[in-house]
This record gives structure tokens, C-alpha cells and sequence, in this order.
């Protein structure tokens, strides 16, 4: 058997008004070199201008990540030549990154598991190309945008563990705002290292790198072949190659592009342009202090503090908005558990079949604690509470209105009840004999009772009235 050793190299655009260097819109558009200027496309004489809002949310997403900060900012240039680079070199950061020695906390198959994240650091996005049958064509629409790129170690083992840590990540850039990390729009894609080793070998195999895969199932598929092509080979004693290979999403195979050497020279040296500024430590704490509780935190929060199962937890937290949502409801003194269960069923059920996020809900949380208080005071139904919801945010109604209107209080009144439960048993004595016997006629009577009360009669108060009934026959 063979350890897999995984490192990921994740790209994530970071959502600024401008380039990071230019004055160029960072936005998306389906219309070709739309958003560029001079210093994108590389012109004599040009002179970039960072981009203050795309460090600040560098700078967040590194403390998100628990990483070491540095003291001053620094850009340099690493210098190579490919076609959608028009200025010959990248704007990166390699003396001073925004941040090093950090972590993030993940859970995988129910296990908890720190990935350790080696730098994350700002640079500029390249130019996009498209490939045609004997000639490309470059949009320059992406060169210049602001680029996170966030390293981890290779501490990853499983294609599981891999995607895991890309959720996360995601769920981060989500809840910082530094990113809309939409895989669709290519604005989050990653490199993926993969190598194997003997289960007792202190030093890793060879490393295979699988570049810009732009989903997170592709990333799975890409692990998983490349896991089973590189058993496949170093069981038949043959040697695995270090090498730069690429992932077909048609036919979910992995084929070489060209050989790797550690050693890559890209004569790195500092960006001459841009002047080294000091970073102040109010600024770090005024950052800092702009961070939700994110994820991770939040789930450990809601089991520990609230009772929810991780399956719950984990369901709420996927967005930010409704997580926030709940904590609302939370603060307005509602069961959690009851908040839980009404948006994970009929709330996001809703919206996943509308297609709407939770601002668009008619339904504040101050409502749904309405109606979850209605439920628990016995006033309605848990099934009625389901029809008050959908005519709640069909015609944007409170839900003490829907229910004055429908007439739905429920009944819990001992003699009333009782007289109908008496009413129905003398009618129907054979079925009381039937009881006896072993027979279940019990529910029949539930049953009669909702039918005669249009389903208003309190059902934990009618099922005990009619055991006490039925065994005084």
C-alpha cells in the first residue's frame, strides 16, 4: 500500500471596484478585453498602483486563515514569458507575503483535521486564452485582477480531505466578502500536487502537479485517476515522473503537458514600481476585528451550545446569510432546535426550489419565531404551521394573521374534547371491543376527532382524553 501526500495551490480573485494595479473595472464580462487599460496589456512606460482595498482583504483573508502577517507590503516580480503575460513579468509577492505559517480547521468524516497552510500571497491574474483548432485568442479582461493564491502544505491524504479543505476555503472568502469564489466565472481554480509514497518512507514521492482544474469535482476525479495511475505504476516497478500534467473533464484522464524541475528560476527581484509601506498595527486589529465567526466556529457552536446535530449544523452555516438568519431567530428566544429544523426543511426547501436567496424571504426571523412560539404554545399544529408558512410568503401576511384568518387556533379545551370523544366511543362500541382484543382503533378515533375539529383539536391533548376514555369501557 501507498500513502497519498496531497498539496493544493488554490487561485481565488479578490472583489475589488479596480485591477491591483490599474485603474481597469474588476468585473466579469462575457464581452472580450472590455475592462483593460495600458498597464494591463503592458505599454512602454506604464506604472502600477496597488490596489488599497485588494491588501486590506488580503490582509483578512490571511488573518481568517491564521497566518502570521508581515510588517511592511512588498510586491516583486517573477519573470517569465507566456502569452497571456503581455507585460513578460507577474506583480506576486515572494519576499514579503501578505501571509505564512497558517491553518485552517476541518472535519472530515466526522474527524477533525488541521490543514496547515504554508503562504497565502496577492498578485495579479493572467490573461485567459482560447484555444481553437491551429490559433488562440487572448481576452485581457482578466489580466490585472487582484489574485489570492493560498498554498497549503502537503499534509492533504484523500481526495476527501482535499475537497473538504476547498469547502472551506470557499465558506471563508464567502464570509470575509473578499471573494465570490464562483468556480463558473474561473475566479476560484487550483493546482493540484499529487505524490505517493511507501507507507514507511520518511521522505515523499515524486510529485505530479495537475494545473488549473476550475471545480471541485474535477479536482476529485483528477486525485482519484492520478492516485490509480501512479499505483499502477510504481507497482509495476516503474518510476513516476515529476512533471506538469493537465485533467480532460471528457474522458477524466490526466495527460502530460511538459517535464518539471524543482529548481524553477524565475529570477525573482522587487517590484521597483511600487515603494515598500509599513503596516501598522491598528490597521491589523481594525482588520481583524471586521471577521465574522466563521464556519468552522460556528459549527462547533451550534452543537456544543444549541444541541444541533453536525448534520444540521453543517447545513446552516453553507451560507452566511442564513446562518445569520438563525443566530437571529436564536437571539429572539426560540428553541434552536425548532429554529434548526424549520429552516433546513421548509425554509431552504423553499428557497432551492424558487431559486431565491434568504433576503428575498417575506419571513423575518422575528416572524418565524412567531410562529414557532404559536407551535410550542399548542395554539397550532406542527402540520398547520406548514400551510400558515407557504400562505405567509405567498401573500406576505404575518403568520398571527394567516392564522385569525384560517381560523386555526387550536382547540385545548379539556370539555370540549371530551365530549366528542365521549360522542364518538358510544357510537362505536364495537370498535372499543375491538381494542380490547389487540386491535388498533385508537388512530381511528384520533382520526374522527381532527375530522369533527377541521384538525384544530389539540392532538397530544385528544390522544390522552381518549386512552382515558376507552379504558374506563
Amino acid at each position: 500500500m501507498y500513502k497519498v501526500v496531497i498539496g493544493l495551490e488554490v487561485h481565488c480573485e479578490v472583489k475589488t471596484n479596480s485591477k491591483n494595479f490599474s485603474s481597469a473595472r474588476n468585473t466579469y464580462s462575457e464581452y472580450p478585453n472590455e475592462n483593460i487599460d495600458t498597464v494591463d496589456i503592458g505599454l512602454p512606460g506604464i506604472l502600477p498602483v496597488a490596489n488599497k482595498d485588494a491588501f486590506r482583504k488580503s490582509l483578512k483573508m490571511a488573518l481568517a486563515l491564521n497566518c502570521k502577517t508581515p510588517d511592511i507590503v512588498m510586491f516583486d516580480r517573477k519573470n517569465y514569458y507566456y502569452p497571456d503575460l503581455p507585460k513578460g513579468y507577474q506583480i506576486t509577492q515572494e519576499t514579503k507575503q501578505v501571509g505564512v505559517n497558517g491553518y485552517v480547521m476541518i472535519n472530515v468524516n466526522g474527524e477533525d483535521k488541521k490543514v496547515e497552510i504554508n503562504n497565502i500571497h496577492l498578485e495579479e491574474d493572467t490573461a485567459s486564452l482560447d484555444h481553437f483548432g491551429n490559433y488562440s485568442l487572448i481576452d485581457y479582461n482578466r489580466a490585472g485582477v487582484p489574485l489570492l493564491e493560498t498554498v497549503t502544505e502537503p499534509c492533504l491524504h484523500s481526495a476527501d480531505e482535499a475537497i473538504t479543505f476547498l469547502e472551506a476555503l470557499k465558506g471563508i472568502f464567502l464570509y470575509t466578502g473578499v471573494s465570490e469564489a464562483r468556480t463558473d466565472r474561473g475566479q476560484m481554480r487550483c493546482d493540484v500536487n499529487v505524490s505517493l509514497m511507501e507507507e514507511n518512507a520518511t521522505e515523499l514521492g515524486t510529485k505530479v502537479e495537475m494545473k488549473n482544474i476550475n471545480s471541485f469535482n474535477n479536482v476529485r476525479l483528477a486525485i482519484e485517476y492520478e492516485i490509480k495511475r501512479q499505483t499502477e505504476i510504481l507497482k509495476s516497478g516503474g518510476k513516476v515522473m515529476q512533471e506538469t500534467r493537465r485533467f480532460d473533464d471528457e474522458d477524466l484522464k490526466t495527460y502530460p503537458m511538459r517535464s518539471k524541475v524543482d529548481a524553477v528560476d524565475y529570477k525573482y527581484y522587487i517590484e521597483p514600481n511600487i515603494p515598500p509601506i509599513k503596516i501598522e498595527n491598528s490597521l491589523i486589529d481594525e482588520i481583524r476585528s471586521e471577521i465574522p465567526m466563521l464556519q468552522y466556529e460556528r459549527i462547533q457552536k451550534y452543537m456544543n451550545e444549541y444541541g444541533l446535530s453536525r448534520y444540521d449544523s453543517d447545513i446552516i452555516v453553507r451560507d452566511k446569510k442564513v446562518s445569520d438568519y438563525f443566530e437571529e431567530t436564536i437571539k429572539l428566544k426560540v428553541n434552536p432546535k425548532s429554529s434548526a429544523n424549520f429552516i433546513t426543511t421548509m425554509i431552504l426547501g423553499y428557497l432551492n426550489k424558487y431559486e431565491k436567496t434568504i433576503d428575498e424571504l417575506y419571513l423575518t426571523p422575528q416572524m418565524l419565531c412567531e410562529l414557532i412560539h404559536m407551535v410550542d404554545e399548542g395554539k397550532i399544529s406542527s402540520k398547520q404551521s406548514k400551510q400558515v408558512f407557504f400562505k405567509c410568503i405567498e401573500e406576505n401576511k404575518e403568520p398571527k394573521i394567516v392564522v385569525k384568518e384560517l381560523g386555526m387556533t387550536q382547540i385545548t379545551d379539556d370539555k370540549t374534547i371530551r365530549d366528542i370523544v365521549i360522542k364518538l366511543l358510544d357510537e362505536r362500541p364495537d370498535l372499543i371491543e375491538d381494542h380490547r382484543k389487540g386491535k388498533n382503533t385508537f388512530d381511528y378515533f384520533v382520526g374522527q376527532v381532527m375530522k369533527q375539529t377541521r384538525g384544530q383539536a389539540n392532538p397530544s391533548i385528544t390522544a390522552n382524553i381518549i386512552r382515558e376514555e376507552m379504558e374506563k369501557r
